[in-house]
């Protein structure tokens, strides 16, 4: 499912028990500096995360004071953030004007609140292959203890065009150890901001799938199918990622096989795969 850009007024975008996307959650609030938002999400442990901006956070008695260092857009530095308990509230402060992500996923189980201040890069593919990306865990592997099912990423095409979530896979069946149930949520951001994408999504195996045109903003909503998505060249693209497992954190992709063997072509595709934990 496409989700168009538009002005969503603090309101969730993927709300809780999404009748598509049930095991994920994303809010995008915006606030000028002395503004507060209170976020509270029952039954999802969260992530708040400024896309820009400065934030103070209070959660599950802690303060966490000056979350956020990028200040143009999310190509300006990399991300910092703060994990909230599973239906714990919590205030955001603004203190230098912001655009904050709060990802979500479904967990009823508590984890100790923690800031997140270092991400664990990857970068993978080539100019030649088409696929040359670079991905910021925010929730990560270096965090899978502290964390329940929620996995949070931003990824950026890495040069202007190309391809990102190839070779095709898909993740919406629970059959371990080839594949887990995993609900994903992006949203989209180009530089420069008219530039635009695509968003392919196969839901049926050997039938014809759907194609959405992505432009700044723009969300979608996968709950099941091979999805690859494209940048048009001239632009460079963004999607802040969110993924939420059924009864597992660490994330099985299951590769279409017909275009399964190029994963031996891509370089470091195999060290993006581990990471996603």
């Amino acid at each position: 499912m496409h989700i168009a850009p538009h002005d969503n007024l603090n309101r969730a975008i993927i709300d809780r028990e999404d009748p598509l996307v049930p095991l994920v959650y994303l809010n995008i609030v915006k606030l000028k500096p002395g503004e507060t938002f209170t976020s509270h999400v029952p039954g999802y442990e969260t992530c708040i995360v400024p896309a820009t901006g400065t934030v103070d956070v209070t959660t599950d008695g802690q303060d966490f004071r000056a979350i956020g260092k990028r200040r143009l857009n999310v190509w300006d530095g990399d991300p910092e953030g703060v994990y909230v308990p599973s239906g714990a509230p919590a205030t955001i402060t603004c203190t230098a004007e912001t655009e904050v992500f709060i990802a979500g996923a479904r967990f009823a189980d508590y984890r100790p609140a923690f800031a997140v201040r270092e991400v664990d890069l990857v970068q993978y593919g080539s100019d030649d292959t088409k696929t040359h990306r670079k991905i910021k865990h925010i929730l990560g592997q270096k965090y899978h203890d502290r964390v329940g099912r929620l996995l949070v990423s931003e990824l950026y095409t890495v040069g202007a065009g190309g391809w990102s979530g190839f070779p095709s896979h898909k993740h919406d069946t629970n059959r371990l150890p080839l594949e887990t149930r995993h609900d994903e949520v992006y949203n989209f951001r180009f530089n420069p901001p008219h530039g635009s994408g695509l968003q392919m999504l196969q839901r049926e195996e050997g039938k014809v799938g759907d194609a959405y045109h992505l432009m700044d903003r723009s969300t979608v909503a996968i709950d099941k199918g091979y999805h690859p998505c494209c940048v048009l060249p001239g632009s460079e693209m963004y999607y802040f990622t969110i993924l939420g497992g059924l009864t597992q954190r660490p994330l099985v992709q299951y590769f279409q096989p017909e275009h399964a063997n190029q994963i031996e072509t891509i370089p470091g595709i195999k060290d993006m795969i581990a990471k996603f934990k």
